[in-house]
């Protein structure tokens, strides 16, 4: 599978390490950036390009994460067709993708461990969504708004 990520400073160096996790497991890494440790780098720049690369590349997925993963969740949905979940547990990982068809998970790298957090990852990734017809329509209504500006 195909996951673009994209990360702040605050993300960076764990960044590195679900690409490195990732490409282990067989996946292809899209990297959005940072790059490079810069304390004053903007979200944005990198978070957004992620989700544009998710929104461009049907069945790829994406992770954008920075300290709280809040920020980021918020500019990766600014993206026309992204779904973006800020997960936290197992749970909210399973969710994201079974009730919410999110194609963008944020993670908080500040909020959890290492270990924990790759977790969420790969539990994000396994998900399928299963197109129950009372999220597809709620997901429907989401998508109707974002077009159109009315439900």
């Amino acid at each position: 599978m195909r996951i673009h990520i994209g990360s702040d400073h605050a993300g960076l160096e764990f960044k590195n390490v679900i690409v490195k996790h990732l490409e282990g497991k067989g996946h292809t890494v899209i990297d959005h950036g940072p790059h490079v440790y810069d304390a004053l780098d903007d979200y944005p720049v990198f978070c957004i390009p992620c989700a544009e690369g998710v929104a461009k590349d049907p069945g790829s997925l994406g992770v954008v994460l920075g300290g709280s993963g809040n920020g980021e969740q918020m500019a990766a949905n600014k993206v026309k067709g992204i779904r973006a979940a800020l997960v936290w547990s197992i749970e909210t990982a399973k969710l994201a993708r079974e009730h919410n068809n999110a194609n963008v998970i944020a993670i908080g790298g500040r909020m959890h461990t290492e270990e924990f957090c790759l977790q969420l990852v790969d539990t994000f990734i396994a998900e399928p969504f299963p197109g129950d017809e009372r999220h597809v329509r709620r997901i429907g209504l989401m998508a109707k708004y974002e077009s159109e500006g009315k439900l």
